[in-house]
């Protein structure tokens, strides 16, 4: 694979001189272009220790208009990171859509050197590249661009090339032990690099190799192939269209929904005693949460006024103040609209010893924005496989992922929106969104039922609230929470 890169291409300085003025005004205008761009840029600088990462990103910056572009680069996880999962720092970071980000040391580089100095397996590292795909294919599909360089020297040009900056008082600060340790690993990384390369080169995000060796041809080959990856996602990637709004009139669907008994109720005084029993038991699991550092993340969805905020309100009085947020989803900021939908979600992602709280959640990409149109076909229904993925890497970093549906009848909804109007302090709950949402429960009710069959996952399971009583559906809610928490704890 890194043969090509190994045959001496070399650049005079008088083709450089001539190669690069144009070049540089191209760039500029394609980055003017790209602003107005529904997509961001991503364009990966990876490759040998030496090969010219750092001074191709320098590089770029000088090229291109730099108040409008992001260079990021990903050394040991700081505190912050460390507490989170592997990608958190990785979201984070992806640029907004018409701006570029520059990534060196991203998340190829912790994959390859583990498995290099053996602190991972083959089958490691075959996971780490599943990840890798996922996290570019989700991405690509919300229609970024992703530009992913390797920048290459043979074994024995990157010798030469380390002893040169490190003889040169001017850039051995360049050169560091950790940079000879690598050289020593030379065949292994090679070996290894191919393999993560062949692994993760897809139709959407191909790698391109470029040898290391001249700077000039390497300055040179680099700017014109990222121009070329821009002109074409400009040329092909038209604004996406949304999906017109399905029918309402559909025939009422059976759903896993009609298994929920609504008929579950519980007297008032057991309520009474439960409910204090409950936010007790959740109270002491709270401080062994805090001690030993472990994240909560507790999923509610369901009907318009099936109760998410009253079984909320009868958790968080069981937690201290400090411990939890409560994040009420509604629709995409500005900011948040310029990034993928899951962007959003991962910046709540709690530290450890916290709870994090969603009042609806990512499941509006394949309940609201699939029943309103609001997502093209395409978009929700890549989604579940979207979210699988976004859940199952919370659950493997040790979070306790819990996710309710709460359901209750159409008649007790219309029963609730009534009391809603005429009590004043529930008046600010109800408004003609919530009656026109009503005209789409079959569509809601069938979104409802795909979203389960398609997420409630090993590692991720829904729990169908029976919510036709508020008081059963609080008392329900807790003592899952408390099972959940007490499980992870491994009480």
């Amino acid at each position: 694979m890194f043969e090509t890169a190994e045959l001496g291409h070399a650049l005079t300085k008088d083709e450089y001189n001539e190669r690069v003025p144009r070049l540089r005004e191209e760039l500029l205008t394609i980055q003017r272009q790209l602003a107005d761009a529904p997509f961001p840029v991503l364009i990966l600088l990876n490759g040998v220790d030496g090969a010219g990462k750092g001074e191709s990103a320098n590089l770029l910056n000088e090229w291109f208009d730099a108040r409008y572009l992001e260079t990021h680069a990903f050394d040991a996880p700081s505190q912050d990171e460390a507490e989170r999962p592997r990608y958190w720092r990785y979201w984070m970071k992806t640029p907004q859509r018409g701006t570029i980000g520059i990534y060196i040391g991203n998340w190829y580089t912790q994959p390859i050197i583990s498995r290099v100095i053996g602190d991972a397996n083959d089958e490691d590292l075959a996971k780490q590249l599943a990840h890798v795909r996922n996290f570019e294919r989700m991405l690509a599909d919300d229609g970024a661009l992703i530009i992913k360089l390797w920048f290459h020297l043979s074994k024995r040009e990157q010798k030469r090339r380390l002893k040169k900056l490190e003889s040169n008082k001017e850039t051995s600060w360049r050169v560091s032990k950790q940079d000879w340790k690598h050289f020593k690993h030379y065949d292994e990384f090679r070996i290894v690099s191919e393999r993560a390369l062949r692994d993760t080169s897809s139709g959407q995000s191909p790698w391109t190799i470029i040898e290391g060796t001249d700077a000039r041809y390497r300055a040179v080959t680099l700017g014109e192939h990222i121009l070329e990856r821009i002109q074409e996602h400009l040329a092909t990637h038209a604004e996406r269209t949304k999906s017109a709004p399905p029918d309402p009139n559909v025939a009422d669907p059976l759903t896993i929904l009609d298994r929920v008994d609504l008929s579950k109720d519980i007297e008032k005084a057991d309520y009474d005693h439960e409910l204090e029993r409950l936010q007790g038991r959740l109270n002491k699991l709270s401080r062994k949460v805090r001690k030993k550092g472990v994240s909560i993340v507790i999923v509610f969805e369901g009907w318009d006024a099936a109760g998410k905020g009253g079984a909320i309100r009868r958790m968080i009085r069981a937690l201290d103040a400090r411990q939890f947020r409560v994040i009420p989803i509604a629709a995409p900021t500005q900011e948040e609209r310029a990034h993928h939908y899951l962007w959003r979600f991962w910046r709540h992602i709690p530290r450890p010893g916290r709870f994090t709280i969603y009042d609806r959640s990512w499941y509006g990409r394949v309940l609201v924005e699939r029943v309103e149109g609001f997502a093209a076909r395409a978009e929700w229904r890549r989604a579940y496989a979207e979210i699988n993925d976004f859940e199952e890497q919370l659950v493997e970093s040790g979070t306790v992922l819990v996710k309710f549906w709460l359901h209750l009848s159409p008649e007790e909804q219309l029963r609730r929106f009534k009391e809603r109007e005429e009590i004043p302090y529930k008046q600010h709950k109800i408004g003609p969104e919530d009656y026109r949402n009503r005209e789409k429960w079959n569509l809601y009710e069938s979104a409802a039922d795909d979203m389960v069959s398609q997420t409630s996952t090993e590692h991720a399971p829904w729990t169908l609230v029976s919510a036709e009583s508020k008081q059963w559906a609080r008392i329900q809610v807790l003592k899952t929470v408390c099972d959940a928490i007490e499980a992870r704890l491994g009480k």
